[in-house]
């Protein structure tokens, strides 16, 4: 049996010089059968179920987009339309909610309906049949691939964008009054969280033009010595900055492991508890807090 690829180009070459007749005859046919195979394709997603959460408008200026920039590849053998198409569309689908199988159902659906048609026009040329699909095949499965590329790779953006926004809203920075910041830190820290609570606390140090910060740790389950690390480098990193740390909420257990482990925290200002915390700031800063009745100006007992 000869092999098949050696028997394609052979029938892609039917011209006296050898020119390759095949592939303006395949963009030829495609482009003259355009409407009833897009109709056609339509009709099979729609019984697939791929267009859920579609209006007619939007599938029928969808699916000529698709079709055309297609037969587009196929004929400039350049996938740069596709790569753009597939990136928008891509967006709009994960943000619309839409599946991967509508996505790619819907591309593995326009693959089938041009391998068909191809299977019609040349099924008494079998020769020319294996031509024909030599050259549609790499085509529709590159576009297929930048499709699916391009849906993966928006779904981890916007993992990404979530994860940041879960560890901005898991470390706020909050001002209590002027010059003092609070940062309550609740959960696990691991490097890459410890970095991005640094830069957070630094940048509202800049913005707020703190003297004194007050990071409470009464929600970190556990404190190693990669953790104190982290935490001895942030107290750094916001002194040159101009700013005083005190670290607040370390529980007996973890002191006592901060000890063992021989972290060295003798430049760290530590406190029992948030409140101790917030009146030692208080105190650097030179405020004074008074009870109501004992502020000047109020009579007494009102």
């Amino acid at each position: 049996m000869p092999n098949r690829r050696k028997v394609a180009e052979a029938a892609a070459k039917t011209s006296p010089g050898g020119t390759p007749t095949l592939l303006p005859e395949l963009v030829d046919h495609f482009r003259k059968n355009r409407d009833p195979l897009r109709r056609q394709w339509v009709e099979m997603m729609t019984a697939k179920g791929l267009l859920t959460g579609l209006t007619a408008e939007e599938t029928d200026a969808e699916s000529q987009t698709i079709y055309d920039t297609c037969i587009n590849c196929l004929e400039s053998g350049k996938y740069a339309d596709a790569e753009s198409y597939a990136a928008r569309m891509a967006t709009r689908g994960v943000l619309s909610g839409m599946t991967p199988e509508q996505i790619l159902g819907g591309m593995l659906t326009l693959r089938d309906v041009y391998g068909r048609t191809l299977s019609q026009r040349y099924q008494s040329d079998m020769k020319r049949l294996a031509a024909a699909l030599d050259i549609y095949e790499p085509v529709a499965n590159k576009i297929l691939t930048i499709v699916a590329m391009a849906f993966v790779q928006e779904r981890e953006r916007i993992v990404r964008e979530q994860q940041k926004a879960i560890l901005e809203l898991s470390t706020p920075v909050l001002q209590i009054r002027e010059g003092l910041l609070l940062l309550p830190i609740i959960g696990s820290i691991d490097s890459f969280r410890a970095r991005q609570l640094t830069e957070q606390l630094l940048k509202a140090i800049r913005a707020n033009r703190a003297k004194v910060i007050v990071m409470d740790i009464t929600g970190v389950p556990a404190v190693d010595s990669k953790v104190a690390n982290h935490l001895v480098q942030t107290v750094e990193a916001s002194r040159l900055m101009g700013a005083r740390v005190i670290v607040t909420g370390i529980a007996p257990d973890i002191a006592q492991t901060l000890v063992t482990i021989g972290v060295e925290l003798s430049r760290l200002n530590t406190l029992g508890d948030l409140q101790g915390g917030i009146q030692e700031a208080d105190r650097l800063l030179g405020y004074r807090v008074l009870a109501i009745k004992d502020a000047v100006g109020v009579p007494q007992g009102e």
